[in-house]
């Protein structure tokens, strides 16, 4: 099980902690299943870049990056060393804790 802190660049969205997150999801199911905006247009298979976030603590716990997530992390607008995108960043079987950062969703210019 997991503990997850989200973190929002976003002015005036306080920060989230989730508890007793299971193994095998992405973080983009994660969030969208606890009514956490991000944006993800293609519909979370890897074919655009707006699900984009930040892993400050804890990327030993998700999955490898592929080479499919590197070529779209490239073009990502706001892209950072620790970027991700959420449909690709499966929780590992474990526990642990993960902080997220959240792009301002007003920033994201949709795709």
């Amino acid at each position: 099980m997991y503990t997850i802190r989200f973190n929002f660049e976003e002015k005036g969205l306080e920060p989230i902690m989730l508890t007793h997150i299971e193994p095998g999801q992405s973080l983009l199911e994660i969030v969208l299943g606890h009514d956490i905006e991000l944006h993800h247009n293609c519909g979370g298979v890897c074919s655009c870049t707006t699900c984009n976030l930040y892993v400050e603590k804890g990327m030993n716990h998700i999955e490898e990056i592929s080479r499919r997530e590197k070529d779209f992390l490239a073009r990502v607008v706001h892209f950072r060393f620790n970027s991700r995108l959420g449909c690709q960043s499966l929780l590992l079987d474990g526990e642990g804790e993960i902080e997220i950062t959240l792009p301002d969703q007003s920033l994201i210019p949709d795709e």
